[in-house]
């Protein structure tokens, strides 16, 4: 994989752009392939966004979401597009299985694959070009700095300027996790010089949910919540039929593991949710437990240090089970905090 700085030079030749991300796409995803896919756009480029699933209806305001294309459901004239392409830009996830029914198609495209991403080993070998760099808070700023190192500040405008708030304000849990370096407030300070307003950002992502989600929330604190404070360990797990019972649609479910990890002393926090085709789990940590090394060894996932994410195709009973033997055998590592 070539460092992504030789694809500057091109940048003016313009090209046929696919810019994807991972499945259920996050606000780092959207904001970040949306930001990629505005600034491409003012350098002549023709581009589209193609989300291998569909996404939370919170991140409809973001400017250029009503032009995404999801996959699911508009697979055909997405597969015409990628065939087509010159270039294709894979955003917030680094192997190639995790864009889910896409991956055969980008694997047989003829265009050059471009990398910009955060998370732990990454899938080099096919990718062109790309940067992986895990010291990165967010995608997001991986693309603002991307903009910035072409030589092309100024085409920040103020829909570049949200989308990339947006994804690093919530990748970096508000600035609140490690990873928000000076890097990322120096970014935020140059978007509001050009005209961001974040407090809308902050309103379109944490003050627009329907009712049934905080009873839902409610419903999992009061009755799905277990804490084995032996390891110092909090799970959160979901049944289809709580799905069901609260209508619970893609997104609902997002920031639900950080409740676990708020209570004094946990480590570790984790949810696993049965979405029928297969169980989802999240996974937070702190107090120096690796939930990437823990999500890969068990959960057929990975991520971050203090947050990864996995998925199981046994049943929900039988996850469980190695939830619960996964936990004995890192002992050592999750009983030294003391209550």
């Amino acid at each position: 994989m070539q460092v992504i700085k030789n694809i500057f030079p091109l940048l003016n030749q313009p090209k046929q752009v696919v810019i994807t991300m991972h499945q259920k796409p996050d606000g780092d995803a959207m904001g970040s392939t949306l930001a990629l896919f505005h600034f491409l756009n003012k350098l002549g480029h023709s581009c589209t966004v193609i989300s291998p699933t569909n996404w939370a209806s919170f991140l409809n305001w973001m400017p250029g979401c009503d032009k995404v294309l999801d996959y699911e459901s508009q697979g055909n004239k997405s597969d015409i597009i990628i065939a087509d392409a010159d270039w294709i830009f894979c955003l917030d996830f680094n192997i190639l299985s995790r864009a889910k029914r896409m991956e055969e198609k980008l694997k047989s495209a003829k265009a050059h694959r471009i990398l910009i991403d955060h998370h732990r080993e990454p899938q080099t070998e096919v990718f062109e070009y790309g940067n992986s760099d895990i010291e990165k808070s967010s995608t997001a700023e991986m693309v603002y700095d991307f903009i910035v190192d072409s030589g092309n500040i100024e085409k920040i405008d103020t829909s570049i300027g949200a989308c990339l708030y947006a994804g690093v304000m919530t990748d970096t849990g508000s600035f609140r996790f490690p990873s928000t370096k000076a890097s990322v407030h120096k970014m935020v300070a140059e978007l509001m010089t050009r005209g961001l307003e974040h407090s809308p950002v902050h309103e379109a992502l944490f003050d627009n949910f329907l009712e049934n989600r905080f009873r839902f929330i409610g419903h999992a604190l009061l009755n799905k919540l277990e804490v084995f404070y032996e390891y110092n360990t909090a799970l959160i797990t979901i049944t289809q039929a709580d799905l069901l019972k609260f209508n619970i649609k893609t997104g609902d479910t997002e920031g639900l593991v950080n409740y676990a990890l708020s209570i004094q002393g946990i480590k570790l926090a984790v949810v696993i949710i049965d979405r029928g085709e297969e169980r989802k789990s999240s996974f937070r940590s702190k107090d120096g437990f690796d939930v990437n090394t823990f999500a890969r060894r068990y959960f057929n996932g990975g991520g971050h240090f203090n947050a990864a994410g996995g998925f199981n195709k046994e049943s929900l009973e039988e996850v469980l089970l190695k939830f619960k033997e996964a936990i004995k055998e890192n002992k050592s590592q999750l009983s030294t905090y003391q209550f």
